[in-house]
């Protein structure tokens, strides 16, 4: 179907926009990405991949109503708007690779009030919806549980990089805040 097609193809080529934009500058701190951002990138495309041909050749439906698949694609939207909201709210902090800006800050208010990782958690819920829309239980997990995986590896080390930058400011953030589902993770 034409909107399924539509709305997946503005979400990837979002996220490679951001990939290829929003970098860390020549001022910044670097080398802390220890390769997360191409891990990202691989175990999605493979997730994606075999999301999909499983879809295709493998029926395991997670349920029979059109409105399940358009479920997915509202989540899909709904996980995109948390994701740029979030990007938005950090503002020029915001790199697509593990790094620490000039005058960086730990964020604490909007948003990051709950969570400390929103980007991840839109993103999170963005591949989500797309299992949801693909119909196929078995494709949901195969996209989701290494998407997760990747991005809780990856947090881990944006979490040591701030500890290390922010000390005790940020320990003291990472007790009144959850990880990447509110009042959840």
């Amino acid at each position: 179907m034409l909107i399924f097609n539509i709305v997946w193809a503005v979400w990837l080529l979002s996220e490679v926009l951001l990939t290829v934009i929003v970098r860390s500058g020549r001022s910044d701190k670097k080398g802390h990405d220890k390769g997360t951002l191409a891990i990202i990138w691989i175990v999605i495309f493979i997730a994606m991949f075999s999301g999909i041909f499983i879809s295709n050749n493998w029926r395991s439906v997670l349920g029979n109503s059109n409105l399940l698949l358009y479920a997915g694609l509202f989540i899909i939207l709904i996980g995109m708007m948390i994701r740029f909201y979030a990007i938005w709210s950090l503002g020029r902090l915001f790199t697509v690779n593990v790094t620490i800006r000039e005058s960086h800050t730990v964020k604490k208010d909007g948003i990051y009030r709950m969570v400390r990782h929103p980007s991840y958690s839109g993103s999170l819920l963005s591949f989500v919806g797309f299992g949801i829309s693909l119909n196929n239980w078995i494709s949901l997990l195969t996209i989701t549980i290494p998407v997760a995986a990747a991005f809780i590896y990856r947090i881990k080390i944006e979490e040591h990089l701030l500890i290390a930058q922010f000390g005790e400011d940020y320990l003291d953030y990472k007790k009144k805040t959850y990880y990447l589902i509110p009042w959840i993770y």
